[in-house]
């Protein structure tokens, strides 16, 4: 048995974001309520800080912020799952937790995209100790029409039946969304592809990790497509994470869209979403932050990859808000200011930040052509993180550093504030605009003391908080 990686340096670790105790993380997988714990399990490689044979990290939280890591959920090596336990998801039935995840094989060529993929079941009754499944695959091939790409199961329930969706791509190179139907978690019936890319340009070569859900009576399907080309303003990340909104049609089965893809957040590290129905209603998702072939300076360190704060989804008027959940108010541990100025020029806000949340709010009444950016600044006082607004355009820059390509969104011009909710961590940024109609997440490698300057090019009323958090908020 390899020894697992170790962490040797903390210059980068997250204080109160979900990380592995030290190895490589990427994908959120099986977020779920189980017996008084949220549990959320990870794409893992616990020998290296680099992608290697899957495994599934685990942790469970009681309150969605105060992790506690446990064993190991998952490990590759059986027939059905030898090269890799691929992304997957969960569900309780009688009162025991059942996973669903994708078994990855390689063809034996060394050829990395030589590959095949099935889909198989593991179930636990104390959410901690998980067995497989003994006739495992529970599906075992894909459609006819299919190529290898073939993963990324997401199940529910609704009413008698159980139903996935799965990530996929057709034989013409074009991502999809494949749907199943099952009475009982181990007997599968393929309905059919539900939603699919009309080319691969604008639209992505595979589409992995689908979720699909109901919000305020619609269906959302939230999906990671892949190869979509950028244009100047949108999909300038490697791959993306966003949206459709419609209706499932279960007999035909079709998703009618009523609205055409959308990004859900604008910044660079973002990636393979899941989400959870919680026990008073709300759905919350989590994503991988980070993006695959950006650099990770953790690796050095013996770790990589680490997952977003907990978010609630609303849908208002055709379009999904990312909002912090209630919950990260628990992580505040000491009000650092607390005030309302008139900035006309640079504004600073905090010294030596590590962990901490901003939360300021932009009187624009009495401006009309505002321009003002907020930026995370190193000890040397150079902008490590820029989010520009212009009032004139209600446009959104945000600029990195270490990275010339910038983002941009749009916001309401007819917004009588412009409000600002930024978490801070040691190496991530988040970034929530106007009740989080537009979100960026970010990591940045400077480990220089920090703080938060506002600067504007005319006076400006700013009403603003700032929050020391707990920078011990998880346990390894």
């Amino acid at each position: 048995m390899p020894t697992k990686i170790k962490v040797t340096n903390n210059r980068y670790r997250l204080g109160y974001h979900l990380m592995t105790p030290g190895g490589w993380m990427n994908d959120p997988n099986g977020f779920c309520y189980f017996q008084g714990y949220y549990h959320v399990f990870y794409q893992y490689h616990p020998y290296s800080a680099e992608w290697g044979p899957m495994h599934w990290g685990h942790a469970r939280s009681k309150d969605l912020v105060s992790w506690e890591t446990l064993p190991i959920a998952l490990t590759p090596g059986d027939p059905e799952d030898e090269d890799g336990c691929f992304s997957g998801s969960a569900v309780v039935k009688d009162d025991k937790l059942f996973l669903i995840y994708t078994g990855h094989h390689y063809y034996g060529d060394n050829d990395p995209d030589h590959f095949w993929q099935n889909q198989n079941l593991a179930y636990s009754t104390d959410g901690v100790h998980f067995t497989k499944y003994a006739h495992n695959p529970i599906i075992a091939k894909a459609p006819v029409d299919n190529t290898q790409h073939f993963r990324d199961p997401k199940v529910w329930q609704d009413n008698d039946h159980y139903y996935l969706v799965l990530g996929s791509q057709n034989q013409q190179g074009l991502g999809r969304v494949l749907l199943y139907r099952s009475d009982n978690l181990t007997d599968w019936t393929y309905l059919g592809p539900i939603a699919g890319a009309k080319d691969a340009q604008h639209e992505g070569f595979m589409w992995e990790c689908p979720d699909l859900f109901n919000l305020n009576g619609q269906q959302v399907l939230l999906t990671s497509p892949q190869g979509i080309k950028a244009t100047d303003k949108q999909y300038l990340n490697l791959y993306q994470t966003g949206y459709f909104i419609g209706q499932l049609d279960y007999h035909q089965p079709q998703l009618q869209y009523r609205t055409d893809f959308q990004e859900l957040d604008h910044g660079h590290d973002f990636y393979a979403t899941q989400t959870v129905l919680t026990p008073d209603g709300r759905r919350v998702v989590l994503g991988w932050m980070a993006m695959w072939e950006s650099k990770m300076p953790e690796q050095a360190d013996g770790w990589a990859g680490a997952l977003t704060l907990p978010r609630e989804l609303i849908l208002k008027n055709q379009q999904l808000v990312m909002q912090p959940v209630r919950e990260v108010a628990a992580l505040r541990t000491k009000t650092l200011m607390d005030q309302q100025d008139t900035v006309n020029g640079v504004a600073t806000f905090g010294e030596g930040l590590k962990q901490a949340e901003f939360k300021a709010s932009l009187d624009l009444t009495a401006t009309q052509q505002l321009k003002s950016t907020i930026s995370l600044m190193n000890a040397s006082q150079q902008a490590v993180v820029s989010l520009s607004f212009d009032q004139t355009t209600g446009n959104l820059v945000l600029q990195r550093a270490d990275r010339p390509d910038a983002r941009y969104a749009v916001t309401a011009t007819d917004n009588d504030t412009l409000d600002l909710d930024i978490f801070v961590d040691t190496s991530s940024l988040e970034i929530f605009v106007n009740g989080g109609t537009v979100v960026f997440t970010e990591r940045f490698y400077d480990d220089t003391a920090k703080s938060l300057r506002l600067q504007t090019d005319e006076a400006v009323t700013v009403t603003a908080k700032l929050f020391e958090l707990d920078s011990q908020a998880n346990r390894y």
